[in-house]
Protein backbone atom coordinates (compact mmCIF):
# COMPACT_ATOMS: atom_id res chain seq x y z
CA UNK A 1 0.00 0.00 0.00
CA UNK A 2 1.11 3.40 -0.96
CA UNK A 3 1.27 5.81 2.10
CA UNK A 4 1.00 8.64 0.38
CA UNK A 5 -2.35 7.79 -0.40
CA UNK A 6 -3.13 8.07 2.81
CA UNK A 7 -5.26 11.74 4.16
CA UNK A 8 -4.54 13.35 7.94
CA UNK A 9 -8.21 11.43 8.33
CA UNK A 10 -7.06 8.07 7.98
CA UNK A 11 -4.13 9.07 10.64
CA UNK A 12 -6.49 10.03 13.31
CA UNK A 13 -8.12 6.67 12.51
CA UNK A 14 -5.05 4.54 12.89
CA UNK A 15 -3.61 6.05 15.93
CA UNK A 16 -6.95 6.30 18.10
CA UNK A 17 -7.14 2.40 16.72
CA UNK A 18 -3.29 1.84 18.15
CA UNK A 19 -4.67 3.50 21.38
CA UNK A 20 -8.04 1.33 21.04
CA UNK A 21 -5.86 -1.88 21.11
CA UNK A 22 -3.56 -0.73 23.96
CA UNK A 23 -6.94 0.07 26.08
CA UNK A 24 -7.92 -3.59 25.94
CA UNK A 25 -5.01 -4.74 28.15
CA UNK A 26 -6.55 -1.97 30.61
CA UNK A 27 -8.51 -3.11 33.89
CA UNK A 28 -11.80 -2.55 33.14
CA UNK A 29 -12.98 -1.40 36.71
CA UNK A 30 -11.98 1.16 39.32
CA UNK A 31 -12.23 -1.16 41.90
CA UNK A 32 -10.09 -0.50 45.06
CA UNK A 33 -9.15 -3.38 46.60
CA UNK A 34 -8.94 -3.52 51.17
CA UNK A 35 -5.31 -3.69 52.45
CA UNK A 36 -4.31 -7.45 53.53
CA UNK A 37 -7.26 -8.91 51.04
CA UNK A 38 -6.54 -11.05 47.73
CA UNK A 39 -8.49 -8.93 44.72
CA UNK A 40 -6.53 -10.88 41.96
CA UNK A 41 -9.62 -12.15 41.18
CA UNK A 42 -11.38 -8.48 40.15
CA UNK A 43 -8.50 -7.49 37.93
CA UNK A 44 -9.38 -8.07 34.49
CA UNK A 45 -9.41 -6.73 31.31
CA UNK A 46 -11.21 -6.92 28.41
CA UNK A 47 -9.35 -10.06 27.27
CA UNK A 48 -10.94 -12.39 29.99
CA UNK A 49 -14.74 -10.74 28.48
CA UNK A 50 -15.19 -11.94 25.29
CA UNK A 51 -18.59 -9.74 24.68
CA UNK A 52 -16.72 -6.59 25.25
CA UNK A 53 -13.54 -7.66 23.46
CA UNK A 54 -15.60 -7.70 20.24
CA UNK A 55 -18.29 -5.63 20.98
CA UNK A 56 -15.82 -2.56 21.45
CA UNK A 57 -12.32 -3.05 20.85
CA UNK A 58 -12.21 -5.57 18.13
CA UNK A 59 -15.15 -4.31 16.31
CA UNK A 60 -13.18 -0.68 16.25
CA UNK A 61 -10.20 -1.72 15.02
CA UNK A 62 -11.57 -3.68 12.42
CA UNK A 63 -13.62 -0.61 11.22
CA UNK A 64 -10.16 1.41 11.07
CA UNK A 65 -8.65 -1.47 9.38
CA UNK A 66 -11.74 -1.50 6.39
CA UNK A 67 -11.49 2.42 6.45
CA UNK A 68 -7.61 1.97 5.57
CA UNK A 69 -8.35 -1.01 3.08
CA UNK A 70 -11.02 1.22 1.38
CA UNK A 71 -8.32 3.82 0.52
CA UNK A 72 -6.13 1.78 -0.41
CA UNK A 73 -8.33 -0.05 -2.71
CA UNK A 74 -11.49 2.14 -3.68
CA UNK A 75 -14.40 1.13 -4.87
CA UNK A 76 -14.29 -2.40 -3.24
CA UNK A 77 -17.64 -3.58 -2.65
CA UNK A 78 -19.14 -6.42 0.42
CA UNK A 79 -22.95 -7.14 -0.27
CA UNK A 80 -23.51 -3.89 -2.22
CA UNK A 81 -21.67 -1.57 0.28
CA UNK A 82 -18.36 -0.05 -0.33
CA UNK A 83 -15.89 -1.56 2.53
CA UNK A 84 -15.60 2.42 3.94
CA UNK A 85 -19.37 2.44 4.71
CA UNK A 86 -18.46 -0.71 6.70
CA UNK A 87 -15.00 0.72 8.38
CA UNK A 88 -17.10 3.39 9.71
CA UNK A 89 -20.54 1.90 10.90
CA UNK A 90 -17.96 -0.81 13.17
CA UNK A 91 -16.55 2.39 14.62
CA UNK A 92 -19.85 4.51 15.75
CA UNK A 93 -21.17 0.17 16.80
CA UNK A 94 -18.32 0.34 19.18
CA UNK A 95 -18.34 3.92 20.71
CA UNK A 96 -22.18 3.35 21.06
CA UNK A 97 -21.41 0.07 22.71
CA UNK A 98 -18.53 1.66 25.16
CA UNK A 99 -20.25 4.73 26.16
CA UNK A 100 -23.12 2.57 27.15
CA UNK A 101 -21.01 -0.05 29.31
CA UNK A 102 -19.21 3.00 30.86
CA UNK A 103 -22.28 4.77 32.07
CA UNK A 104 -23.41 1.35 33.72
CA UNK A 105 -20.04 0.35 34.87
CA UNK A 106 -20.31 3.01 37.66
CA UNK A 107 -16.31 2.14 38.64
CA UNK A 108 -15.08 2.45 35.24
CA UNK A 109 -11.28 1.75 34.95
CA UNK A 110 -8.87 3.36 32.58
CA UNK A 111 -10.01 0.30 30.40
CA UNK A 112 -12.92 1.67 29.70
CA UNK A 113 -12.29 4.97 30.32
CA UNK A 114 -9.06 5.49 27.63
CA UNK A 115 -11.46 3.02 25.47
CA UNK A 116 -14.44 5.34 25.56
CA UNK A 117 -12.33 8.62 24.34
CA UNK A 118 -10.40 6.23 21.85
CA UNK A 119 -13.64 5.25 19.93
CA UNK A 120 -14.75 8.54 20.18
CA UNK A 121 -11.99 10.02 18.04
CA UNK A 122 -12.15 6.70 15.88
CA UNK A 123 -15.71 7.16 15.01
CA UNK A 124 -14.94 11.29 14.65
CA UNK A 125 -12.11 10.46 12.57
CA UNK A 126 -14.15 7.53 10.28
CA UNK A 127 -17.26 9.67 9.88
CA UNK A 128 -15.59 13.67 9.52
CA UNK A 129 -12.43 12.78 7.33
CA UNK A 130 -14.40 13.16 3.69
CA UNK A 131 -16.26 15.74 4.94
CA UNK A 132 -13.91 18.19 6.61
CA UNK A 133 -11.05 19.75 3.96
CA UNK A 134 -8.36 19.79 6.46
CA UNK A 135 -8.87 15.51 7.46
CA UNK A 136 -8.92 15.26 3.54
CA UNK A 137 -5.61 16.35 2.72
CA UNK A 138 -2.36 14.24 2.37
CA UNK A 139 -1.17 12.41 5.72
CA UNK A 140 2.78 12.79 3.85
CA UNK A 141 3.55 15.48 1.40
CA UNK A 142 5.19 14.61 -1.43
CA UNK A 143 8.74 15.72 -2.53
CA UNK A 144 9.49 16.89 -6.16
CA UNK A 145 10.94 13.73 -7.72
CA UNK A 146 14.20 13.07 -7.18
CA UNK A 147 15.41 11.72 -10.28
CA UNK A 148 14.65 12.95 -13.58
CA UNK A 149 12.80 10.63 -16.56
CA UNK A 150 15.85 9.60 -18.54
CA UNK A 151 15.21 11.39 -22.22
CA UNK A 152 14.93 9.50 -25.24
CA UNK A 153 18.35 8.71 -27.66
CA UNK A 154 19.31 12.01 -28.97
CA UNK A 155 17.74 14.19 -26.61
CA UNK A 156 19.54 16.47 -24.71
CA UNK A 157 19.02 16.04 -20.79
CA UNK A 158 16.73 18.09 -19.30
CA UNK A 159 14.66 18.90 -22.09
CA UNK A 160 11.80 17.98 -23.39
CA UNK A 161 7.65 18.17 -22.68
CA UNK A 162 7.42 17.48 -19.16
CA UNK A 163 10.30 17.01 -18.15
CA UNK A 164 11.08 18.50 -14.58
CA UNK A 165 13.58 20.93 -14.63
CA UNK A 166 13.65 21.48 -18.29
CA UNK A 167 14.56 24.79 -19.41
CA UNK A 168 11.43 26.82 -20.07
CA UNK A 169 10.65 29.42 -23.17
CA UNK A 170 10.32 33.26 -22.28
CA UNK A 171 6.55 32.85 -22.02
CA UNK A 172 6.06 30.09 -20.35
CA UNK A 173 6.41 29.28 -16.42
CA UNK A 174 9.54 29.22 -14.23
CA UNK A 175 11.90 26.35 -13.43
CA UNK A 176 9.94 24.44 -10.24
CA UNK A 177 6.73 25.78 -11.07
CA UNK A 178 3.65 23.60 -12.73
CA UNK A 179 1.41 24.37 -14.83
CA UNK A 180 -1.53 23.19 -16.69
CA UNK A 181 -1.74 20.02 -19.00
CA UNK A 182 -1.16 21.10 -22.50
CA UNK A 183 -0.62 24.42 -21.84
CA UNK A 184 1.72 25.46 -25.06
CA UNK A 185 5.56 26.84 -25.09
CA UNK A 186 6.72 29.24 -27.13
CA UNK A 187 5.25 32.67 -28.30
CA UNK A 188 1.63 33.66 -27.66
CA UNK A 189 -0.31 34.22 -31.10
CA UNK A 190 1.82 31.73 -32.85
CA UNK A 191 0.56 28.57 -34.63
CA UNK A 192 1.42 25.06 -33.61
CA UNK A 193 3.46 23.71 -36.44
CA UNK A 194 5.84 27.19 -35.86
CA UNK A 195 5.89 26.05 -32.25
CA UNK A 196 6.87 22.38 -32.74
CA UNK A 197 9.61 23.79 -35.64
CA UNK A 198 11.20 26.20 -33.35
CA UNK A 199 11.38 23.11 -30.45
CA UNK A 200 12.37 20.62 -32.69
CA UNK A 201 16.06 21.62 -32.31
CA UNK A 202 15.63 21.66 -28.94
CA UNK A 203 14.29 18.51 -28.68
CA UNK A 204 17.23 16.63 -31.01
CA UNK A 205 14.97 16.62 -33.89
CA UNK A 206 12.58 13.95 -31.99
CA UNK A 207 9.29 13.66 -34.04
CA UNK A 208 6.35 15.79 -32.79
CA UNK A 209 4.16 13.02 -32.07
CA UNK A 210 6.84 11.18 -29.71
CA UNK A 211 5.48 11.72 -26.13
CA UNK A 212 7.78 11.82 -23.63
CA UNK A 213 6.70 11.08 -19.90
CA UNK A 214 6.20 13.88 -17.42
CA UNK A 215 5.50 14.15 -13.80
CA UNK A 216 1.99 15.60 -12.96
CA UNK A 217 -0.20 16.54 -9.89
CA UNK A 218 -4.07 15.98 -9.75
CA UNK A 219 -5.78 19.31 -8.02
CA UNK A 220 -8.25 16.80 -6.19
CA UNK A 221 -8.63 12.88 -5.94
CA UNK A 222 -9.30 11.39 -8.92
CA UNK A 223 -10.03 7.72 -9.59
CA UNK A 224 -7.33 5.68 -11.89
CA UNK A 225 -8.71 2.72 -13.97
CA UNK A 226 -7.31 -0.36 -15.26
CA UNK A 227 -5.69 -0.29 -18.68
CA UNK A 228 -8.35 -3.02 -20.00
CA UNK A 229 -11.36 -1.14 -19.64
CA UNK A 230 -12.78 -2.31 -16.55
CA UNK A 231 -15.09 -0.27 -14.66
CA UNK A 232 -13.93 -0.28 -11.12
CA UNK A 233 -10.97 1.76 -10.45
CA UNK A 234 -7.93 0.23 -9.57
CA UNK A 235 -6.23 3.59 -7.44
CA UNK A 236 -6.79 7.03 -6.36
CA UNK A 237 -4.45 9.37 -7.55
CA UNK A 238 -3.92 11.85 -4.45
CA UNK A 239 -3.43 15.33 -4.47
CA UNK A 240 -0.07 16.86 -3.18
CA UNK A 241 1.26 13.35 -4.90
CA UNK A 242 3.73 13.53 -7.70
CA UNK A 243 2.80 10.90 -10.55
CA UNK A 244 4.47 10.07 -13.94
CA UNK A 245 2.50 10.23 -16.75
CA UNK A 246 4.01 7.76 -19.52
CA UNK A 247 1.57 7.41 -22.24
CA UNK A 248 -1.35 9.65 -23.94
CA UNK A 249 -4.40 7.39 -24.29
CA UNK A 250 -7.13 9.34 -26.39
CA UNK A 251 -8.02 12.60 -24.03
CA UNK A 252 -6.30 10.55 -20.62
CA UNK A 253 -2.83 9.39 -19.60
CA UNK A 254 -1.69 6.41 -18.96
CA UNK A 255 -0.32 7.12 -15.35
CA UNK A 256 1.96 5.26 -13.08
CA UNK A 257 2.04 4.93 -9.28
CA UNK A 258 5.04 4.98 -6.85
CA UNK A 259 4.14 1.40 -6.24
CA UNK A 260 4.23 0.38 -9.92
CA UNK A 261 0.47 0.63 -10.90
CA UNK A 262 -0.77 1.98 -13.99
CA UNK A 263 -3.88 2.78 -14.91
CA UNK A 264 -5.78 4.88 -17.23
CA UNK A 265 -6.71 8.57 -15.59
CA UNK A 266 -9.70 9.51 -17.89
CA UNK A 267 -10.46 13.23 -16.47
CA UNK A 268 -6.92 15.78 -16.97
CA UNK A 269 -8.99 18.57 -16.77
CA UNK A 270 -6.72 21.13 -14.37
CA UNK A 271 -3.65 18.69 -13.78
CA UNK A 272 -0.49 20.20 -12.70
CA UNK A 273 3.23 19.11 -14.40
CA UNK A 274 6.47 19.25 -12.88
Amino acid sequence: MNIRSLTRGDGVVIGAAVVLFIASFLDLSGYDCPSGVDCSGFSTNAWDSLSLLMSIYLAGIIGAVLLVVARAMPGRKVVGFELGQFGAAFTVFSLWTVFWTTIDAGDAGAGLILGLLAAIVLAGGAVAGPLVPALKAPLVGAPRPAQAVQPPYGQQPGQGYGYPGAQQQPYAAQPGQPQPYGAQQGHPGQPEGQQAAQQAPSTGGAPAGDFTPFWFAVPVARPLYGEDGTPNPIAELAPGTWYLAVEQRGQGLIAQTQDGRRGVLQDTTGIQRG
